[in-house]
């Protein structure tokens, strides 16, 4: 591969591109560990794809914010490195597939001229913050969020107490109490308050989806916002140390709060507080960028068909605290849009709107400060496009994950389903196409990346199998979720197991149900009246794999017959455990050490100190093939297998040595000292294992 040097100006992001690249070139060379490597990557957004040879791109959209020079830079990428797909996420980012590995490091490079990063999308790390996406504009909000998720992403980006967890961290802030941004399923979640006049927040701690959904606890009633950067600190420094990291089904932070219970948590978040270079972080929201609309006179447009329009008016208009502006919703069938239409739509709102536009967290765009009087202009201009369909946020607007299309992990079709169902409500059920009421989400597996379990009807990629041993897509019909504001939601009930091609008539079934019984009820009331029995009784039928057509046994947008094919997850990244690249990295750790010392960066230099100290225990422990399942059991392990048998000689314990890191306060002399300590370990841990090897 030709060496690749950016044009970056930043020089912390350029050694990132640049070491992308050296990475990829070991790699390709057989001098660097395939696992390794993967972790690696993964923490730079390159994702492996279930098509070989290609790697997706997951582009880093801190609350789905994209101006329209973003946006132009993103479609510029897409069409030269990839398809022109874009694939807007659950989450907020975009993501692109088909791309070279190769070329990666000069696909970063290009996307940081308009600050896109692609730093931490992917693998162990805080991953991209979300925000409802409305902040900013919305008629209830006590305050915009954004600014306060903003200092969130800059300061845990590239921070090393964030960059090797056991998994993933994800955070949310909401704008209002109705708590659009999902705070009881995230691993951090803010909703905006106001307390005696200060700003702050309620704290979620704990949430999340997968094949074990758990509702978030409580951590803080009321934070104000300078002390919301650091207890996030002391949350991952406690998840660091204490979570699962063999085990990846247990890694999350949700079974870190089951094993321990809150006030454990509590507990441990109290030992870190010395550990944590700031004990207050003010976030300066005034200087947060000023929005400026284009000032434009208002074109003259007549609407041909004014009953379509209005009902684009009723469905698509999202209202704004902003006196005379409204934010316009763009539905987009499951996330997918293309660079030819993305151009058009970035030069309309630079030329028009604020220059901006959000992600939001059912895959769709909303255009913000769009004058009032512009609106026919607007509907002209996005019909164009494609871009005017009616029922944005409504029923018909069903969120699914890409399943089967492009994910390792994904066991049935999300996207096809996801497309016959929407075409089932929108000719058979159009009283839906306005209703906010029902809420359908569709996920290809059990990681629940479509968000099925939270859905009022979801469903869930499976596989069923015959009494013939004959495997057919299938479905998990979920009910009864639902997201009930200020922190408070409810996880829907699996109901039953139907073959995938029964997937419409269970949803005909169900709303015809609705309808006939449902007396005004919202659906998630009347599911709670009716409970899981009453709907597993008239659905059961659906189940039965017995009387199975040749049909059933080819999935949603497939031409052949169903195979259940599962590659190796990646979204969670891969724990390395070869001795050797474990030792390799604690000297990784070590130059990261000094670059921060020389820096005067004292917490930065202390923490990979740490890290390499717990990475060299873990290498010997790992040669004897000992659990190294958390950084907390690899310490104790440590000194009960070496020190304790004198097998290595250390003044005092190495639990000691090591946890003096949260037992001082950050300083050049402890940052110094402890350098040393984590330099000392790493010969003497190198120089056991020579020897070991070489009586062997």
């Amino acid at each position: 591969m030709k060496s690749f040097r950016t044009e970056i100006e930043n020089p912390v992001v350029e050694k990132d591109i640049i070491e992308l690249e050296h990475k990829i070139r070991q790699f390709k060379e057989g001098n660097v560990d395939e696992e390794k490597f993967r972790s690696l990557r993964l923490a730079r957004g390159v994702y492996g794809q279930r098509q070989q040879g290609v790697q997706m791109i997951r582009i880093k959209l801190p609350y789905g914010k994209v101006t329209s020079n973003q946006l132009l830079r993103i479609c510029d990428v897409s069409d030269e490195y990839s398809t022109g797909r874009l694939h807007i996420t659950t989450r907020q980012d975009i993501q692109i597939h088909y791309v070279d590995l190769e070329r990666t490091p000069e696909l970063w490079a290009q996307l940081e001229k308009d600050q896109v990063t692609l730093r931490e999308a992917c693998g162990n790390t805080v991953r991209n913050v979300t925000a409802s996406e409305t902040a900013g504009i919305d008629p209830e909000e006590p305050f915009d969020v954004s600014p306060y998720a903003q200092a969130i992403f800059e300061y845990f980006l590239r921070n090393p107490i964030g960059q090797e967890m056991g998994r993933k961290f994800k955070v949310s802030f909401s704008a209002t109490d109705a708590d659009t941004g999902l705070s009881y399923m995230h691993d951090l979640g803010f909703i905006a308050k106001i307390k005696d006049g200060q700003r702050g927040f309620k704290v979620m701690l704990g949430g999340g989806l997968g094949s074990q959904p758990r509702h978030a606890d409580v951590l803080f009633e009321f934070l104000s916002t300078e002390k919301i950067v650091p207890m996030m600190e002391g949350v991952i420094r406690v998840f660091d140390r204490y979570g699962e990291r063999k085990s990846r089904a247990k890694a999350r932070m949700k079974f870190l709060i089951k094993d321990i219970g809150l006030e454990g948590f509590r507990e441990l978040l109290q030992q870190e507080q010395k550990a944590i270079p700031i004990q207050s972080y003010p976030i300066e929201f005034g200087n947060y960028p000023k929005v400026t609309v284009a000032e434009m006179e208002v074109p003259q447009i007549a609407i041909e068909d004014w009953e379509t329009f209005e009902q684009w008016k009723a469905t698509n208009i999202v209202p704004q605290k902003q006196e005379g502006y409204v934010a316009v919703g763009i539905k987009v069938l499951l996330g997918d849009f293309y660079t030819d239409k993305a151009r058009l739509l970035a030069q309309l709102v630079q030329k028009y709107a604020a220059g901006e536009i959000r992600l939001s967290l059912r895959q769709n765009i909303l255009i913000p400060y769009v004058k009032e009087e512009l609106l026919p202009f607007f509907y002209q201009e996005l019909k164009k496009l494609g871009f005017a369909e009616i029922g944005y946020n409504k029923a018909l607007d069903i969120t699914a994950c890409p399943g089967t299309d492009t994910c390792n992990l994904g066991i049935a079709s999300s996207t096809g389903i996801a497309e016959k169902l929407e075409e089932v409500i929108r000719e058979e059920y159009p009283q839906y196409v306005n209703n906010p009421d029902v809420v359908i989400k569709i996920s290809g597996c059990m990681n629940a990346c479509g968000q099925h379990n939270m859905a009022h009807i979801g469903f869930q990629g499976m596989s069923v199998r015959t009494k013939d041993k004959l495997v057919a897509p299938a479905l998990q019909v979920l009910l009864g979720g639902g997201n009930h504001g200020n922190g408070k939601g409810t996880f829907a009930d699996k109901v039953v197991k139907i073959p995938s091609k029964r997937g419409p008539e269970a949803l005909r079934l169900i709303l015809n149900d609705f309808d006939a019984h449902g007396n005004g009820q919202k659906f998630e009331d009347y599911y709670a009246t009716k409970g899981e029995h009453y709907f597993y009784d008239f659905l059961k039928h659906l189940s039965n794999v017995d009387n199975l057509t040749p049909e059933d046994f080819i999935d949603w947008g497939n031409s052949e017959k169903y195979k259940k094919e599962i590659g190796i997850g990646e979204c969670a990244g891969v724990i390395v455990d070869l001795v050797a690249t474990l030792f390799f990295e604690s000297e990784e750790k070590i130059e990261n050490a000094e670059e921060a010392l020389q820096k005067e960066k004292w917490a930065a230099s202390i923490y990979y100190s740490y890290q390499s100290m717990v990475n060299s225990a873990k290498a010997l422990l790992t040669a004897e093939k000992t659990k190294t399942n958390t950084h907390s059991s690899i310490i104790k392990d440590f000194d009960r297998l070496f020190v304790a048998t004198e097998k290595i000689g250390f003044n005092g314990s190495f639990e000691d040595m090591v946890l003096q890191l949260n037992k001082t306060k950050p300083s050049k002399e402890f940052a110094k000292s402890y350098l040393e300590d984590a330099k000392a370990v790493l010969g003497q841990l190198q120089a056991f294992r020579k020897l070991e090897l070489e009586e062997a």
